[in-house]
């Protein structure tokens, strides 16, 4: 009777170890991505732009003025040759059409070096940048 009683547990350990078994085997593996552009669940579009939005480090700039970012010298160096070639193209317009004259010459004025000619058929002018090494050509015609 004892042969038998060990007998029977050592089959209910083997069976409950079979069945146990089955019972742990899992089905296959099945990746889906989380990007909604490559497959992925489109209701994860959202928090994904949130995640790629915290992580930036990059910021825009905003279009505030911000007074300890800008340069008064450099601003107002700007401003006067703004206004200069302002005022140059106006001559020049008045002189294309016959109000005043400017004669041709060799002009530096702030940043800029302006060559001003006179053809048969109008006023060519050269203005040259030499910081930034930039050369713009023109001609204005007779009318």
């Amino acid at each position: 009777m004892r042969k038998s009683s060990y007998f029977l547990k050592i089959l209910i350990c083997s069976l409950v170890l079979v069945f146990s078994a089955v019972s742990l085997m899992g089905d296959e593996l099945i990746w889906t991505p989380i990007n909604p552009s490559f497959g992925g669940n489109y209701l994860n579009a959202s928090w994904m732009m949130q995640q790629a939005e915290a992580q930036n480090k990059l910021k825009a700039k905003t279009d505030r003025y911000d007074p300890y970012e800008r340069d008064p010298l450099k601003d107002f160096s700007e401003s006067l040759n703004r206004q200069i070639l302002s005022r140059l193209s106006s001559r020049l317009i008045q002189s294309a059409f016959g109000e005043s004259d400017l004669g041709p010459g060799h002009y530096e004025i702030g940043d800029y070096i302006i060559d001003i000619g006179s053809t048969d058929s109008g006023i060519t002018i050269d203005i040259t940048d030499p910081t930034s090494g930039t050369k713009t050509s023109m001609e204005i015609p007779y009318y």
